[in-house]
């Protein structure tokens, strides 16, 4: 049998083994893939000749068909040829194309297996001098082959996507891209992956560069989605980042940055997205709870939905609660009224006696409920929305009986309201709400558990990309041993590693039976988890490591002004330092504060990194400041 390749640069084999030379000559091969690519796989002798010899007199040109098939029929096997009737045909299973397993594999939705087909351009850099007619319709075939073949790639990009791997979404869209320079579709995808990956120059340049292309080559410009897109990430948040954070190429960033790629929750992740995605189709307000002791990565998996979100044009609004806002009644609404809900074009649709509500800097007044439900209608009437409440189980109880109330009241609008939580302290009104996940509400709700052996590996190759498979496979077992599986010890760990920590030095493991991160002491944790945290702490710049103790000895919710003055830092330098803290996953920003990612990590670097003088000098500036006020 005759296999060929013709996605990309043609390649032959015959019976599993190389092609002989004459099989390899120009029509001779054009005659192959033109059969096989007919209807019946048959065509008439005289179009044959009119294909592909119509330069030469009539009986020179029968002879070349006559030879041409010769070798055809000596090499596709018994039978493989059939003349008869004037016609050429190839007989089942005599010459296999991979065009016709691409069909397959699209038909059956298996579009991992169909882009591995996918090497470039159709019969890529053949040509047949003489043989007008055969290029026309290589022509026609490139361009239906490079459709399909964008099509797969850009469908396999949507499902890496859909599980967190943003680098092969990546290199799927640019290989879109690459196949089809004046492709909508595909800028967009690449545009999409380089946004979500937090380079946003890269998606603009992305985007400019495409649209100098198609006003140069074609004299059109980008079509509405492309531009739509274009706007919402140049509105998308620029990053103030030291060089080694905002230069480094992929192996250093791993070693320079605790950002690290999103592993081992796919499932949770597609779960999400399903719901998000059945929200804005079917314009129904949903709910999704993600659940997860400290560290599991509850904040990180929340990141990635708000992120596609954004870019699918939603309006996001966001409020971290902390231990002290569980006594604060309606902080939480007032949290998401000042974390993006006000400054939606949307919520101008609301009365301005909601606005009014929502803006109000004095006691929150008792019809605050009702303006935020009020509030989220008109800016769903607009357009979907995402409010996001991370650590929902420091909400007061107001602000979260409100926004169950807003999931019942805007039921028939594009709206979810994501929940992360963790376990304790018990919150009976979230409970109730997950057992209606389901039934009564739309939705999903997710646990994350530990990170699986085959998680922590990835994680390893992502921070070492230098270690064998023997290595990767030691150090993924140790980090497991003394992270418990926790992604964000095991970040710090791998972290680490890649700044000279050696594990064999330093003892495991951990945690005691029962025992969650939260409720951890610093000297509970494996000295190589303790080590990890200083070593991290010692790569942040001066400025950063100044502001961070700040944070860790001030604890709870910090506002900025706070840091600053704690740190001696203002204006630039001090955004540059908590920009560089936040993009490292050090601190988690709202508009109210900031506060560190998790207690121990605040604990370790409070305890460990901060002397007693440095302890009372960020004191006095702080004290001294509010004094002055």
């Amino acid at each position: 049998m005759i296999v060929c390749r013709t996605l990309g640069p043609v390649a032959v084999s015959v019976d599993g083994g190389s092609a002989p030379p004459e099989l390899l000559w120009r029509k001779n091969l054009a005659l192959l893939v033109y059969l096989a690519r007919s209807p019946k796989r048959a065509r008439a002798r005289e179009h044959l000749i009119g294909l592909l010899w119509g330069d030469k007199p009539e009986g020179a040109a029968r002879h070349s068909l006559n030879e041409a098939v010769r070798v055809l029929r000596r090499h596709a096997g018994e039978g493989g040829v059939e003349t008869e009737a004037g016609q050429v045909r190839l007989v089942a299973g005599a010459v296999e194309l991979d065009t016709d397993r691409l069909d397959t594999l699209l038909a059956a939705k298996d579009y991992r297996s169909a882009v591995a087909l996918v090497a470039g351009e159709f019969l890529e850099g053949f040509a047949v001098s003489g043989a007008s007619a055969f290029e026309d319709w290589m022509t026609a075939e490139r361009a239906l082959w490079r459709g399909r073949s964008v099509d797969a790639l850009l469908r396999r990009a949507d499902e890496l996507l859909g599980t967190g791997d943003l680098p092969g979404a990546h290199e799927m869209a640019q290989r879109a891209l690459v196949l089809d320079p004046t492709s909508d579709v595909a800028v967009r995808a690449v545009m999409r992956c380089r946004a979500l990956a937090g380079d946003r120059a890269g998606a603009l340049e992305c985007y400019e560069t495409f649209a100098a292309r198609l006003a140069g080559e074609v004299d059109t410009e980008p079509d509405t989605d492309t531009k739509a897109l274009a706007e919402r990430v140049r509105r998308e948040r620029a990053w103030r980042l030291p060089a080694v954070a905002a230069g480094a190429g992929a192996g250093e960033a791993a070693a320079e940055s605790r950002r690290a790629p999103l592993v081992g929750r796919a499932s949770e992740l597609a779960r999400l997205l399903g719901a998000w995605t059945a929200c804005r189709r079917d314009r129904r307000a949903a709910v999704a709870i993600v659940e997860g002791d400290a560290g599991t990565g509850k904040t990180r998996l929340a990141e990635e939905l708000l992120g596609r979100a954004r870019l699918d044009g939603a309006a996001v609004a966001a409020v971290r609660a902390v231990e002290a806002d569980r006594d604060q009644p309606w902080s939480g609404v007032l949290g998401i009224a000042r974390g993006g809900l006000l400054a939606t074009p949307g919520v101008a649709g609301a009365s301005p006696a909601v606005l009014a509500e929502l803006r109000d800097q004095g006691a929150p007044a008792p019809g605050l409920g009702r303006a935020l439900v009020e509030g989220l209608r008109a800016v769903c009437e607009e357009q979907p929305a995402v409010v996001l409440v991370d650590d929902a189980q420091w909400l007061d109880r107001e602000s979260l009986l409100a926004l169950v109330a807003g999931v019942r009241d805007l039921a028939r609008l594009p709206l979810v309201i994501l929940f992360t939580v963790a376990p304790q302290p018990a919150r009976a009104e979230l409970d109730e709400l997950r057992v209606r996940i389901g039934r009564e509400v739309a939705g999903t709700a997710v646990r994350l558990e530990p990170l699986s052996g085959d998680a922590l590996r990835d994680l390893a190759h992502w921070a070492l990309p230098q270690y064998n498979e023997l290595e990767l496979d030691r150090l993924a077992r140790r980090v497991g041993t003394d992270s418990a599986g926790i992604p964000l010890l095991a970040v710090e760990l791998l972290h680490a590693v890649a700044m000279g920590l050696d594990l064999r030095e330093t003892k495991g493991a951990w945690p005691e039976p029962f025992k969650t991160l939260d409720q951890t002491l610093p000297g509970e944790l494996p000295d190589a988890v303790v080590a990890a945290i200083r070593i991290g702490f010692r790569r942040l710049t001066p400025e950063a490591q100044r502001a961070l103790a700040v944070a860790a000895v001030v604890g709870g919710r910090v506002s900025r002004e706070t840091l600053g003055r704690g740190a001696g830092l203002r204006g630039e330098g001090l955004d540059a330092a908590l920009d560089e803290l936040e993009w490292q996953r050090w601190l988690a920003a709202e508009p109210r504060g900031y506060a560190l990612v998790a207690r121990i990590v605040r604990d370790v670097v409070e305890r460990d990194m901060v002397t007693e003088g440095q302890r009372q000098r960020i004191l006095a500036a702080i004290d001294g400041a509010a004094h002055l006020m």
